[in-house]
């Protein structure tokens, strides 16, 4: 299917239906004249003389268009304007009155009208109002389509990516480690080194796509779950553990001072372990032989505070303010040999945004950097916890 099939397929056919106004107005004569003047326009128009019957109605088939007068004995227009606004939020909705002041057009249009009409107007004035309302409607929708459109080709490249790329290159890799395995003793130095060559290769991209795909579920939300708690000590000692062995083979030292009694964050175990072990990784990557990597941790009622501090090459001034954006890392002489998909510290800070937290990254007094996260702490009663 073509973008153009798929975009006649998803669009509705305009008819006299969807060209629907609902009037809300105390005076019959208002409603009669405003039905007549639009039906000969070609609008399908239905008429209510009190705001409580119009709220139901728009409540039961919200119109793309609402009139509706700012005076009325049950209640008024202000009020109407904000219960339509809690059914559909995407209502057009134009304000007629008698009572023409710039005061009650300034509180309608706050309260979230379209346009605003004085008491009396002409037949053309009201079909002007409402064919731009109209067309204001219309082109929201036809944004709302092209926006659900774009989500699922975004959708569909992910899974493209994860099905169509990841699964060809985990078979070369496993092909290039089974042809060093069979071939080892027939191979020669050269032929080695360029098997080798291939695996490192191979694994950045395998790595590179599994960091696209959790930023892009990210991005989408798809990822943390914020209604869930965790306990922090018990994810840092997990993630730590896991790193022990990368850690002794750089020759850096893994350090943790984590407070007692540490109360839960939010976000689920998987999602905030992510978060840290990416922080633990670039502080054991960019680190020295016989450096250190320590974790710290504070707290208050509301956040705990978490600090990734190393005694690495550190950070330019310069590339501090970009480097949270993506694909971004630091380019020096002591850093061209170290692997990485620049894309782990975008993750973190996508992880602690959608957890309604913050990060921050700032350079040692001697040397190497700290991050600095701050994770709202869950509520006492929440009942959903991992660890």
């Amino acid at each position: 299917m073509t973008p153009l099939q798929s975009k006649e397929k998803g669009r509705e056919p305009e008819s006299a239906a969807s060209k629907r106004v609902l009037v809300i107005d105390d005076e019959k004569v208002m409603l009669s004249s405003c039905q007549k003047i639009l039906e000969k326009t070609g609008y399908r128009v239905e008429t209510y003389d009190n705001g409580q019957e119009g709220i139901a109605r728009f409540r039961q088939s919200p119109p793309p268009l609402l009139i509706v007068d700012l005076k009325m004995p049950d209640i008024d227009g202000l009020q109407v304007i904000e219960r339509v606004l809690e059914i559909d939020p995407q209502a057009v909705i134009v304000v007629i009155t008698g009572y023409a002041t710039v005061g009650a057009a300034v509180e309608a249009m706050k309260a979230g009208a379209y346009d605003f009409l004085p008491k009396p107007f002409t037949p053309d004035e009201l079909r002007l109002i409402v064919n731009r309302g109209y067309e204001r409607w219309h082109l929201a929708r036809e944004s709302q389509i092209l926006r659900r459109e774009k989500e699922e080709i975004q959708r569909n490249f992910i899974t493209l990516v994860s099905h169509q790329l990841k699964s060809p290159l985990a078979a070369v890799r496993q092909c290039l480690d089974a042809l060093e395995f069979l071939a080892k003793d027939e191979l020669s130095a050269e032929a080695t080194e360029f098997i080798t060559r291939a695996q490192a290769r191979t694994d950045e991209l395998l790595a590179t796509i599994k960091d696209w795909l959790t930023l892009s579920k990210l991005k989408r939300g798809a990822k943390c779950n914020e209604c869930d708690s965790v306990e922090l000590s018990n994810v840092i000692d997990q993630v730590v553990h896991s790193f022990r062995q990368q850690a002794e083979t750089a020759g850096v030292d893994l350090e943790v001072h984590a407070n007692d009694g540490l109360p839960k964050v939010r976000g689920d175990a998987a999602c905030v372990g992510v978060l840290i072990a990416n922080l633990l990784s670039n502080a054991i990557k960019y680190n020295r032989p016989g450096g250190s990597a320590e974790i710290r941790t504070n707290c208050n009622q509301e956040s705990v505070e978490l600090k990734v501090i190393d005694t690495g090459i550190g950070i330019s001034e310069q590339g501090l303010p970009r480097l949270f954006s993506e694909f971004y890392r630091i380019k020096t002489e002591k850093t061209e040999n170290i692997s990485g998909t620049g894309l782990g510290l975008t993750i973190c800070k996508a992880i602690v945004e959608e957890l309604g937290g913050s990060i921050e990254a700032s350079n040692n007094e001697n040397e190497g950097c700290t991050f600095t996260v701050r994770l709202p702490t869950a509520p006492a009663d929440n009942p959903r916890s991992t660890t």
